[in-house]
């Protein structure tokens, strides 16, 4: 019965590595984004939760990929790290293809939201789906 908790310290290992990637994920895309997802969102603009959610959903899904097969700390980093390239690399595409997009974001606009956000988690499952390490 208790033979399970003893991989608690891995548990907690591999959880706090996760959160941590998580935040450094959250930093680094709402800094690459040319809007301010966090202001927006205090100012109750749907399109802007709507956005950076589903791109947290896109990169919580291939980091979860990642806990499940990495063997070492390292993988879990290292994989954690190509989640969060491939989700900063959508946005970036998405932007091609929409120039204004984050103008639309700060706009309320929820079509340009929306399609940031699907192609961001369409992303996400494909990533996860390819981690088979």
């Amino acid at each position: 019965m208790f033979a399970s908790i003893a991989n608690l310290p891995d548990f907690l290992l591999f959880f706090a590595i996760s959160v941590a990637l998580t935040v450094l994920y959250l930093v680094i895309y709402t800094f690459a984004t040319a809007h301010n997802e966090f202001a927006l969102i205090r100012r109750n603009v749907v399109s802007a939760a709507v956005a950076l959610g589903l791109s947290l959903i896109g990169f919580a899904l291939p980091l979860s990929s990642a806990v499940v097969y990495a063997v070492t700390v390292i993988d879990l980093v290292i994989w954690g790290l190509i989640a969060m390239i491939v989700q900063i690399a959508v946005y970036v595409m998405v932007r091609l293809i929409i120039p204004n997009l984050s103008q639309r974001i700060a706009a309320g606009e929820m079509a340009a939201a929306l399609f940031l956000g699907a192609i961001s988690l369409a992303a996400g499952i494909l990533n996860a789906s390819a981690m088979t390490f």
